[in-house]
């Protein structure tokens, strides 16, 4: 049996507990898993595989062991550990920024300057970000959790790690049409004002609930609280002014009709452009394979998966109409066994 150690220090504890449930079922893979501190609490598991780790001793740790391969989930900091990690071992890194891996050290020297000056200097001093670039090079893979980028990204490193299955449970039919927009509400990586000028539009009588799955502050905020002031009758809000927990964020998932994913064309990673569906998966994808949901993107957004639906002028019947959702097996194309056996097959290229 071979022998992979998934390591998750900073974000994206989601995608290391998908790929804990895949794996816990393989007879082909062994994993040992090293999360911070944060990480652990966010995973919320415990097991005789999974140990808590600091930056600092991660890479002893892995000395000590004799594993195949190295998987890192995210690289956005830390660049000190994982440059040697990228060195000595069989690596291979989960990327959510692709332009982010091409960026020099000139260019990371400059966007120092630009944003969060204090936070990046801290990088610059003591976690050597100039080593960035070298991380990516270094690994023998760089990984893509959705498999339309290959399209538009065709680089021999990059591979698609497949870590989104469907979990199959009831569904209650309601006289309330339930449409969730789920992440973080901010105008910066979803376009905020564009779903509400379109909310205004809305003519008919059937009872909208529009909910809005992510912590909101700040300007968004105010939005929202205006928003409500003047919206008509048929339509109900519901949002959060706290961290959306789990079991919160499953429940409301489950009780979508529809999701409605107002994805900003440009966002950007430590002050470098990237794209939704060109060179950055959109976390909403993984959502609607999860839960089984049809989604709503914007009519831009590259084309990717039959659940993916460009949205359309009149949104207000385009979503009536998905409600009862299109037909797409979700339980026969995301199955768990079958994306497992997927990933493990990606799994043995990668050795």
């Amino acid at each position: 049996m071979k022998k992979i150690a998934y390591i998750e220090l900073d974000t994206h504890a989601e995608i290391a507990r998908n790929f804990m449930d895949l794996m816990k079922d393989s007879s082909e893979f062994s994993v040992d898993y090293y999360f911070s501190n944060k990480i652990s609490k966010q995973i919320g598991q415990t097991a005789d595989n999974i140990f808590v780790a600091e930056s600092s001793d991660i890479f002893n740790i892995l000395k000590e062991k004799n594993y195949d391969l190295v998987i890192i989930g995210t690289v956005h900091r830390y660049f000190d550990a994982f440059l040697k990690i990228s060195k000595q071992f069989n690596t291979s890194v989960i990327v959510h920024n692709l332009n982010f891996t091409k960026i020099s050290r000139f260019q990371l020297l400059k966007n120092i300057f630009k944003k969060d000056f204090k936070y990046r200097l801290k990088l610059l001093l003591k976690e050597d970000l100039l080593s960035a670039p070298k991380v990516f090079e270094n690994a023998r893979n760089l990984l893509v959790l959705d498999e339309s980028l290959l399209k538009t990204n065709p680089q021999s490193k990059l591979k698609f790690l497949p870590v989104f299955f469907f979990k199959e449970y009831e569904i209650n039919r309601k006289s309330i049409i339930t449409i969730v927009i789920p992440g973080g509400v901010s105008q910066e990586r979803r376009d905020y004002v564009h779903i509400l000028k379109r909310i205004k539009d809305f003519k008919r009588k059937t009872h909208f609930q529009f909910v809005f799955l992510g912590k909101v502050v700040g300007k968004e905020l105010r939005w929202l609280k205006d928003f409500e002031k003047d919206k008509i009758q048929n339509i109900s809000f519901k949002y959060f002014t706290e961290k959306v927990r789990q079991p919160v964020f499953d429940e409301w998932m489950r009780k979508a009709d529809v999701l409605w994913c107002p994805l900003q064309k440009e966002t950007e990673f430590f002050s470098q452009k990237e794209f939704y569906g060109i060179t950055k998966m959109s976390g909403n994808v993984g959502d609607a394979i999860k839960y089984g949901k049809t989604a709503i993107f914007p009519a831009d957004y590259p084309d990717s998966y039959p659940f993916i639906i460009p949205e359309k002028e009149n949104v207000e019947n385009q979503i009536d109409s998905c409600q009862n959702g299109i037909d797409y097996d979700f339980q026969e194309h995301f199955e768990k066994e079958t994306v497992l056996k997927s990933l493990e097959k990606t799994l043995a290229e990668l050795l």
